[in-house]
């Protein structure tokens, strides 16, 4: 079983250059499973995407902003007047209801950093490869509570939510955004809580009456054959 979902996992690494778009892409349902969560989305990362506004003797990171499709179009904006990246956090736009924030900050992705068959084989490698190439956003469940934590936070996002993503390429020194994709097409989280325990309830209740239903008529005589006394 670990083999062929092995064998699975490298067919769609493999298709990573062909497939990515323009905008950040959902991961493959073989490469992530349960996605999205209550509280996460995978994504993949931008393979391939910004290799055209590299330049050599420069320094870049990718940053991915969230933000709830229910924030206004004017606030979508990721820069600032002077095309600096903005810095907002998930407290400063109420977790993406007024705006993006800032949720992730990685390397650039190269093309040239697909997996050796033999690591992506090794099934005691294949999630430290994976993570190579998808992005969990809303994977952090500490941060926002954390006086001393420094780097970008990456809380949990809202269930039942639905959210839009965006890959920023910044200048490492000078923090200007050279490049950046399309909002991503919307993608919600999935309900939780009440919710879910009544829709299961409602589903159990609904099976039960049928097969009360069922047995009812089951245990009715047949018409057909008419009554016989003793």
């Amino acid at each position: 079983m670990c083999c062929c979902w092995v064998l699975v996992a490298l067919g769609c690494l493999s298709q990573l250059r062909a497939d990515q778009s323009l905008k950040p892409q959902i991961a493959a349902p073989q490469l992530a499973t349960n996605n999205p969560t209550l509280s996460t989305v995978a994504l993949e990362k931008p393979f391939c995407v910004f290799d055209s506004s590299l330049h050599p003797n420069k320094s870049y990171v990718i940053y991915l902003y969230a933000m709830k499709e229910l924030a206004s179009a004017v606030s979508s904006l990721v820069t600032d007047n002077n095309s600096k990246a903005l810095d907002s956090t998930f407290h400063q736009t109420s977790g993406g209801q007024l705006g993006p924030y800032k949720a992730a900050l990685f390397h650039v992705p190269s093309c040239a950093s697909l997996p050796k068959l033999a690591d992506i084989r090794d099934v005691d490698k294949v999630s430290d490869v994976l993570k190579q190439y998808l992005f969990r956003v809303g994977d952090d469940e500490t941060c926002l509570y954390d006086p001393n934590f420094q780097a970008v936070c990456n809380p949990p996002l809202a269930a039942d939510t639905t959210y839009r993503f965006k890959y920023v390429l910044v200048d490492s020194k000078e923090g200007i955004v050279k490049d950046q994709t399309l909002w991503s097409d919307p993608i919600r989280t999935r309900r939780g809580g009440w919710e879910v325990l009544l829709q299961r309830q409602g589903a159990c209740l609904r099976l039960l009456n049928t097969v009360n239903q069922s047995q009812a008529l089951s245990e009715q005589p047949d018409s057909s054959q008419g009554w016989k006394g003793n």
